[in-house]
């Protein structure tokens, strides 16, 4: 069995993590932190893990950690990296859930967090966490930066596209319009997630500028093999609880015109257990993903012209984050990918 510990464990990733945890069969619950609740029952803040998690909340520095075969950082930008270097110098693996090894410019990373990156010579040696496309660095990986909610649609949504051996769109003038339900936004307490501000509402935001489109950037030119990509990217906040729809646009260029761009996709995606490349004409919808990590992904040509439509679809909370942190824990210890995440969506 796998002993997990997981630091942070009162928000909404800390939540689902212990949700897929719990019935992981592989998997040993042995820590989970918090300082202000220490020695609340878990089960008493999230009754929907009666009869599922025993553990109580404990202080971090009682949690023995370092006992731990993995340890998932479900907490806010800067923590992950300030206690990394302990774990794994014990031999320990960690996958962090927000931002701190997502970013490998330690520049661009300070200028979108707002802090110093505490240990840039482990940044060096952090794998990005997106199983379709790192698949067998996260083999090998002892630290996992697990990807943005965002940027896994944006990603591999664009992926297909930007992965042959030359361009098939316009890859200077790639846009993202995405969409979000309010629990990307975690769970402390803030106006603008508040029912009377977000229901009945639907707002975008960050169009200046987000923080998730550096990483966007930079995992998308990763997939082209080093090729400059521009995007524009503007989210929106949707009054929803879960889910993420990304409407993507792409110019396809004069000697890609003849592709069958469906076939593309579906031979991209053949294998994967978590990407759903729809039947032609499709439109992917938010609940048919819910609770799940799975990510639908539909292809459009409308009139058979030059623009490319392609709608993707993800449970923000899943796939998005704690899902794929479980996915790549998976990979990492040599597990069946889809142990503990064979979850059907939740509908209606």
């Amino acid at each position: 069995m796998i002993k997990v510990g997981i630091v942070g464990g009162t928000g909404y990733t800390g939540v689902e993590l212990l949700r897929l945890l719990a019935v992981h069969p592989e998997v040993e619950l042995a820590a989970i932190t918090s300082r202000k609740e220490d020695g609340l029952p878990v089960a008493d803040m999230f009754p929907s893990l009666r009869g599922h998690v025993s553990l109580a909340f404990s202080a971090p520095e009682k949690a023995k950690l370092t006992e731990c075969d993995v340890v998932f950082f479900a907490t806010p930008h800067g923590v992950a990296m300030a206690q990394a270097p302990e774990l794994l110098a014990a031999g320990v693996k960690v996958i962090d859930l927000a931002a701190d090894f997502r970013i490998q410019d330690t520049a661009q990373f300070e200028k979108w967090y707002g802090m110093p990156h505490a240990c840039p010579d482990l940044l060096k040696e952090a794998v990005y966490g997106l199983p379709e496309v790192n698949r067998e660095a996260i083999k090998k990986a002892r630290l996992i930066g697990l990807p943005g909610c965002y940027p896994t649609s944006m990603q591999l949504g664009f992926a297909p596209l930007l992965a042959q051996g030359k361009p098939l769109v316009n890859e200077a003038a790639l846009i993202a319009d995405c969409k979000s339900g309010v629990s990307g936004a975690g769970r402390k307490a803030e106006v603008h997630t508040l029912m009377a501000e977000a229901a009945d509402n639907f707002k975008a935001y960050g169009v200046k500028g987000h923080r998730h489109l550096p990483e966007t950037v930079q995992g998308l030119q990763a997939i082209a093999g080093g090729r400059k990509v521009g995007l524009t990217f503007v989210p929106h906040l949707v009054p929803m609880i879960r889910g993420i729809h990304s409407t993507l646009y792409a110019t396809i260029l004069p000697e890609a015109r003849d592709i069958d761009f469906q076939a593309l996709y579906e031979q991209h995606f053949a294998g994967e257990k978590f990407v759903d490349v729809l039947p032609p004409g499709s439109h992917p919808e938010t609940r048919s993903v819910r609770a799940s990590n799975m990510l639908r992904i539909a292809v459009h040509r409308p009139d058979g012209g030059d623009l490319l439509v392609i709608l993707v679809v993800e449970d923000n909370l899943v796939k998005g984050a704690a899902g794929q942190g479980v996915q790549c824990m998976n990979i990492m210890f040599g597990l069946d990918e889809k142990a503990g995440l064979g979850l059907v969506p939740v509908l209606p």
